[in-house]
């Protein structure tokens, strides 16, 4: 699974990479915990364009009687996406992207574990693939995402079974617009290339969702 996350760029640089404009302010992350809200990209059917926008992190799909359900809905596995009833319907027209400069993985290694940070090499910012969902009650209106889950890659795999869903810069628009086939959509759920990325030891501080510095990302050992 992908528990923690890090987004390190301005939202100078976050509008920059993604040609869009962010609804409100948006700091550097360097430890982004469930339930916490960060950018993520969309396509709005209705206005037929892209949008950056602030989400709650854990899926709530639009039928839920209690937006709590969100708590156990931060990733989804996306060998089964398209069969479970929470995921079917945004797989098919919510598809997301959530920027990232890197993720955490904790390597178990005997009692103990040790936490990893993994990502691009030179901290090149990328995006996980999500689904989104808009959750109404009354009058008000909750949005919320999940991200998705493959099997790791060589890399990865020295830490953790599993990884996130890496979507390739130039099939961003290939993921987001609901008009995609799906034939051409299932075949960006692999592991993303190993040969790209890094993977490095970090301090403990991470474990604790307060602790949001860069100090997090110093290598140790």
């Amino acid at each position: 699974m992908c528990g923690r996350f890090a987004l390190i760029i301005s939202q100078a640089e976050l509008e920059k990479i993604f040609g869009l404009r962010l609804d409100e302010e948006f700091n550097p992350r360097y430890n982004i915990a469930p339930s916490q809200t960060v950018p993520v990209i969309t396509f709005q059917e209705k206005d037929k364009k892209k949008k950056i926008s602030s989400m709650k992190w854990g899926l709530v799909p639009s039928w839920a009687k209690d937006p709590s359900i969100g708590d156990r809905m931060i990733n989804a596995r996306s060998e089964t996406i398209h069969e479970k009833p929470s995921f079917r319907n945004a797989f098919q027209r919510r598809r997301a992207l959530i920027p990232a400069s890197g993720f955490f993985e904790w390597k178990r290694e005997g009692n103990a574990k040790t936490p990893y940070f993994i990502g691009m090499k030179e901290m090149k910012t990328f995006a996980f693939a999500g689904l989104w969902e808009r959750w109404i009650h009354d009058d008000n209106f909750l949005e919320t995402f999940t991200i998705l889950t493959t099997e790791a890659n060589e890399l990865v795999r020295l830490i953790h079974n599993r990884m996130p869903v890496i979507i390739p810069e130039n099939a961003y628009d290939k993921w987001l617009h609901p008009s995609t086939e799906l034939s051409q959509i299932i075949p960006l759920l692999a592991p993303y290339p190993e040969d790209t990325m890094q993977a490095y030891p970090i301090s403990k501080l991470v474990n604790n969702p307060k602790n949001d510095g860069p100090e997090i990302l110093e290598r140790v050992g």
